[in-house]
C-alpha cells in the first residue's frame, strides 16, 4: 500500500498538512492534519509497504506496545482510505 499521487504534504506554521492537488481536489475537498506519528506513517507510505512492514517500523521507532500500535495504525489507515489517499 502507498499514498496515491495527487496529495501534497506541507508544513504550515509548524503543522503538517496534507492537501489534494489536481484531480484529487474533486474527490477530496479539504485537508488532513498529521501529528508526529501520522507524519511518520505518511512518509513511509510514499513508497509501497505492507501493513506488517509499517507496523514493524512503528514498533522500532516508538516505545509502544504492539496492540496499541496496530489499533492506531488501523485507525490512521481507515482515515486515509476514507479520504481516498491510499492505493492498495
Amino acid at each position: 500500500m502507498k499514498i496515491k499521487d495527487g496529495f501534497l504534504l506541507r508544513e504550515i506554521a509548524g503543522t503538517n498538512v496534507v492537501v489534494p492537488i489536481g484531480e484529487r481536489v474533486i474527490e477530496f475537498k479539504g485537508m488532513m492534519i498529521l501529528n508526529e506519528h501520522g507524519l511518520f506513517v505518511w512518509n513511509m507510505l510514499q513508497d509501497d509497504y505492507t501493513f506488517g512492514e509499517v507496523l514493524a517500523s512503528i514498533l522500532d521507532e516508538y516505545d509502544i506496545d504492539a496492540d496499541t500500535a496496530k489499533a492506531d495504525l488501523e485507525e490512521f489507515l481507515a482515515r486515509v482510505r476514507k479520504n481516498g489517499a491510499l492505493e492498495e
